[in-house]
């Protein structure tokens, strides 16, 4: 069948009424009290790989890990000190790595200040591709327009997972989502933060992206742009900045990720592992929230109702707010020899990129996919199915800091 018959798409359009408060009830009871206690704040056979970066793992102590960082950087020709004053800024080829065991992101202290996090701009050459229904395979049609809602006030009591990315690329500070995923290894305890490929690596023509942390509840009391300027850093990063210890996506799309997505789309999802600038307590225990990732790549009917939560920051958005989007998802296929993708109408634009979807399953809010693809006109996104090799790249990480 190659579309969705018009009476069925018609109910379907009738689900999200009624099942999303189900669906945002969920989330929101996976919140906690928000506090301000300081303390908060190589690739395989399958297609999956891994790369290395800053932070602590399989059992390593952080002196060994910060010579190792320092001794990978010079291999590169890269002066770690010279990196953190400001070497970092150096995009020519030779500087900005590419392969999957090159990734290194030094944490440097008080980069992502408010007034930097505010002005960092979404990475539009991804999400706002052109309509892809021209392509071949199993498409259904074009979604109607979902117009995103702003979410409900303070983020940690109605969207505890969810946050923002900030990374900085060649053409400046850039903003994406992400969501707190929980890991099997560490119960209660996980670093791990899902996002989209592109949102940390510029796919077959570029490299690595850089200076990557995650802010959990983002300008948790939605302050306007004016009033982020003169807010303080407990306003604006509530819990603190979480930074990148340890990067990984797809070899699809570090091989075939392009500006527009390119063949690399449905496989344009990524996991960070992260440590907080400062403190010592996990990202999940400090915010006490974190989701499980359902690898099952369930049919888009069998996704039912789905919500996509985000930071949109491409007009008329400006990124200082979170939003969602809740549908029933239907199918979009960008080549017939690749994975099809889940699509939902929704007016969410750039910086949304990297954000969750969530759907219920058996009572349970879980993370099924996230924001990759949308038209230029803004009407709808797409995001890759999380199958075997989504789940693999998840184990390898799990498998790497367990123990740690």
């Amino acid at each position: 069948m190659r579309s969705i018959r018009p009476s069925l798409r018609r109910s379907a359009r009738r689900r999200p009424a009624l099942l999303a408060a189900g669906l945002v009830a969920a989330l929101a009871m996976t919140a906690t009290a928000c506090n301000g206690d300081d303390d908060s704040g190589s690739s395989d056979a399958s297609g999956s790989s891994a790369s290395q970066g800053s932070g602590k793992g399989s059992g390593s102590d952080a002196s060994d890990l910060a010579g190792d960082l320092a001794n990978r950087l010079k291999q590169h020709g890269i002066d770690v000190d010279d990196w953190k004053k400001g070497g970092w800024k150096n995009w020519d080829k030779d500087k900005w790595l590419h392969d999957a065991k090159d990734f290194v992101n030094p944490v440097i202290d008080g980069l992502w200040k408010p007034d930097r996090m505010k002005s960092a701009k979404d990475p539009a050459k991804t999400v706002k591709t052109q309509d892809a229904s021209d392509d071949q395979g199993v498409s259904d049609p074009e979604p109607q327009p979902v117009q995103a809602q702003e979410e409900k006030l303070p983020y940690h009591e109605n969207a505890a997972p969810v946050g923002k990315v900030f990374f900085d690329s060649p053409e400046g500070s850039m903003v994406c989502s992400g969501t707190i995923v929980k890991d099997p290894m560490h119960p209660g305890k996980s670093n791990m933060v899902w996002t989209a490929g592109h949102c940390v690596h510029a796919g077959a023509g570029g490299g690595w992206y850089r200076n990557i942390a995650f802010v959990p509840s983002y300008n948790d009391n939605g302050k306007s742009a004016d009033q982020i300027s003169a807010a303080s850093p407990q306003e604006v990063a509530p819990y603190g900045q979480f930074w990148a210890d340890w990067v990984s996506t797809s070899n699809e799309w570090i091989s075939g990720g392009s500006e527009s997505g390119g063949e690399g789309a449905p496989y344009d999802y990524a996991i960070l592992h992260v440590k907080p600038e400062h403190g010592t307590k996990s990202l999940e225990e400090t915010v006490g929230a974190g989701l499980d990732v359902d690898f099952s790549a369930p049919s888009a009917q069998e996704a039912g109702t789905t919500g996509a939560w985000g930071y949109p920051a491409a007009p008329p958005y400006d990124g200082q707010k979170m939003f969602k989007c809740l549908d029933q998802p239907g199918r979009l296929s960008i080549a017939p020899s690749k994975p099809t993708m889940y699509r939902i109408g929704c007016t969410m634009t750039g910086g949304s990129s990297g954000g969750g979807w969530f759907h219920v399953v058996d009572g349970k809010t879980k993370l099924v996919s996230n924001t990759s693809i949308g038209p230029v006109t803004n009407g709808w996104l797409a995001g890759p199915q999380l199958g075997d090799g989504a789940k693999q790249l998840f184990d390898m990480m799990a498998e790497k800091y367990d123990g740690s």
